[in-house]
């Protein structure tokens, strides 16, 4: 199973020279809630609901949606190893609440701060970068 960070599903719907590799999409992918609240942000802020409005709801519809529950919620309040933003913060709480449940779950994303805690969580990571 592969966690998707939003600055995945950011690059495939808005980036024309760095789009994630085809294979990605063929995998169990999962995300915390939060990435449909991101995409759906920078969608309006740009402007872009009318011209990739339906490709977002097509991307977020292929990934599994992790809630933001207590439990994940809770973890946000610990400290992580290094520092983190806040919303980095939820979704690697998210990503430890599945490992911590025996979910075999890797990290994808292109933001190397967020690789760089993942890795010191012991956090399986694929950099797309």
């Amino acid at each position: 199973m592969i966690y998707l960070d939003t600055s995945v599903v950011l690059a495939q719907l808005l980036a024309e020279d760095k789009k994630p590799p085809q294979w990605l999409w063929d995998e169990t992918l999962i995300s915390s809630r939060l990435l449909e609240y991101e995409v759906w942000t920078r969608v309006n802020v740009r402007g872009l609901a009318d011209s990739h409005g339906e490709a977002a709801r097509e991307l977020v519809a292929r990934i599994a949606l992790l809630e933001l529950s207590p439990p994940v919620l809770e973890r946000v309040l610990e400290p992580f190893h290094a520092p983190v933003r806040t919303l980095d913060a939820i979704h690697l709480a998210s990503i430890d609440f599945l490992i911590q449940r025996r979910q075999h779950v890797g990290l994808a994303t292109y933001d190397h701060r967020m690789l760089s805690v993942a890795e010191g969580m012991m956090i399986e990571t694929i950099y797309l970068g």
